[in-house]
């Protein structure tokens, strides 16, 4: 499949501290790993959606991969994962094929390809949003997020939501699991709360670079 793309979520009750460390060095051994075309390590906000707090407890792997094959590779036996399986408490990894993409992170859409509306699968729907913010409209935007995080804390269909980063405050991200297609769209389309955002993140303009993306959820794995 191209484009295999990989969620992992580490969480830590102890070696807290190595774990952040591994924000700094680990994304220099990438380049090492086969199939892995697109990658970032990233910290997690505190409770959801959006937060100024992060949680030292959590951090995230994203890859997008050549095939299913090098991702499992990856997982079954890279140095990466195995040091991580020995200092974490639980590792949970979603499985996902890329449906539908628009706009960039660092410079390019990694997730390609959009599957046409009749392809549409049935079952649950992954999404990942991620957002450079302008420098001047970090106040007007970080006033806004208590909004949103309640907008889909109250959303139906909604079975995970986690804020996700590469740098605090100005590099945010989010990964949220629905039930299906339809309850996407009726947040996304038929919510006031969610659709006010929308239109206010055109009107302010927030952010200098953006990308919002839809998968198929394949399979969540949490290993213990």
């Amino acid at each position: 499949m191209k484009n295999f793309t990989t969620l992992t979520l580490f969480h830590f009750n102890s070696n807290r501290f190595w774990a952040f460390k591994q924000m700094g060095t680990a994304p220099f051994t990438f380049h090492k790993i086969e199939g892995l075309v697109f990658s970032k390590l990233m910290g997690t906000g505190a409770g959801a959606g959006f937060s100024l707090f992060p949680d030292f407890s959590t951090y995230a792997f994203l890859g997008v991969w050549e095939s299913e094959a090098n991702a499992q590779a990856f997982f079954d036996s890279s140095n990466f994962i195995k040091a991580y399986k020995k200092r974490t408490s639980e590792i949970r990894t979603l499985s996902l094929r890329p449906l539908h993409s628009s706009g960039k992170w660092s410079g390019e859409n990694p997730f390609g390809l959009n599957v046409a509306k009749e392809d549409m699968p049935q079952g649950k729907i992954a999404i990942i949003t991620r957002a450079t913010l302008r420098w001047n409209r970090l106040l007007s935007f970080w006033a806004a997020v208590p909004k949103a995080s309640k907008a889909i804390e109250a959303a139906k269909g909604v079975h995970f939501y986690k804020g996700i980063g590469e740098w605090p405050f100005i590099q945010q991200a989010t990964i949220s699991i629905w039930e299906n297609l339809e309850a996407v769209h009726i947040f996304a389309y038929k919510g006031k709360a969610h659709s006010k955002i929308v239109k206010d993140t055109r009107k302010k303009k927030w952010y200098k670079e953006d990308l919002f993306s839809r998968f198929e959820l394949l399979n969540d794995v949490t290993y213990e």
